[in-house]
């Protein structure tokens, strides 16, 4: 059964997990090694300035005429890139809808690791609000909308409640998928015994990319500081928190969660998260700014896993979340 709080804009069908694939472990590995054929079709890669001298890599998908189509920014979670199956299963749903899609790389993700010197993380709401103003004084876009998974959830919804009432005229809907809303609560949560399968992956993929950082700027990056590591906190404390100005992980959580400012979302909002996912955590704080905000709709699926929810293909393939993604900005436009 789903719970739907705040002011759900129409009865959700009922997420229904694929046969054999019930449980938020189940769901959350499958989703990531089953085979999937997507066709996004083909995208310009576009270099946007975030920062002086720093760039992002995006992929957008436009439409023949592109100015009056709802632009979706699509940001990806933790270690993840344009190339991630949500991504492209995004691309394909909203490009196939007649929405402008892009895809947008995290600085230094996707390849991109010699286009910054520093490192993402998940406060970095800035660099979205400088590709969404690229794409409206270089592409003239008329309208936009903002999608973000696990990590890029948190991001797209941080973004959207710094703007508040105050951001772009053309700045029209976000829709988060298993928000990484409370950033403490999920690192700690990733920590648990039964979720070590993900932690160490995520730090595996997180070394990796350090040590490629420190071969594209010598001398920058201290390798030692990747000894030891036995969490994500530990990752977040000792390298995250380091480069990139923040006094240890507790205060990197506390400063970079959207759950700081999501009371202040003034557009319409769409929040897909599954009960059982392993390691994201929505504290009761932050239901409360969610339930008490009027523009956001927050609906809560009995199973789905970690931004997973694939279900029974009934006359679509099955990718619950981006379909309800795509609805919704439907929707609104």
């Amino acid at each position: 059964m789903e719970t739907i709080t705040s002011s759900a804009r129409a009865v959700q069908e009922q997420f229904r997990a694929r046969r054999f694939l019930a449980g938020g472990h189940v769901q959350t590995i499958a989703s990531f090694l089953l085979p999937r054929r997507v066709s996004a079709g083909k995208s310009e890669e576009r270099l946007i300035e975030v920062e002086p001298g720093i760039h992002v890599l995006c992929h957008c998908h436009w439409q023949t005429d592109h100015r009056p189509a709802l632009t979706v920014i699509v940001v990806h979670g933790l270690e993840g890139s344009t190339e991630s199956k949500y991504m492209l299963g995004v691309a394909e749903k909203g490009f196939a809808a007649g929405m402008n899609v892009v895809r947008m790389n995290q600085r230094t993700c996707g390849g991109t690791d010699h286009l910054a010197p520093t490192l993402y993380h998940s406060g970095r709401s800035a660099d979205v609000m400088a590709v969404a103003k690229a794409l409206i004084e270089k592409d003239g876009i008329s309208r936009f909308a903002l999608c973000g998974f696990s990590m890029g959830g948190n991001i797209v919804l941080k973004t959207a409640g710094e703007w508040g009432a105050k951001g772009p005229h053309e700045f029209c809907a976000v829709a988060a998928v298993c928000p990484a809303m409370d950033l403490a609560a999920s690192a700690d949560a990733l920590h648990r015994p039964v979720n070590r399968l993900y932690e160490q992956y995520f730090l595996w993929k997180l070394k990796a990319r350090m040590r490629n950082k420190a071969r594209c700027f010598p001398g920058r990056y201290d390798l030692s500081r990747l000894r030891g590591l036995k969490s994500l906190r530990d990752f977040d404390d000792k390298v995250t928190a380091f480069y990139c100005g923040f006094n240890g992980a507790s205060d990197y959580y506390e400063r970079s969660a959207a759950a700081n400012v999501v009371d202040k979302i003034a557009v319409p909002t769409y929040i897909l998260y599954a009960r059982n996912d392993p390691f994201i955590r929505v504290l009761p704080e932050t239901r409360r700014k969610v339930a008490s905000n009027p523009n956001i709709e927050f609906v809560e699926t009995e199973d789905g896993g970690h931004c997973s929810f694939l279900g029974e293909r009934n006359g679509y393939d099955g990718h619950y979340a981006e379909r309800r993604i795509v609805d919704f900005f439907k929707s609104v436009s």
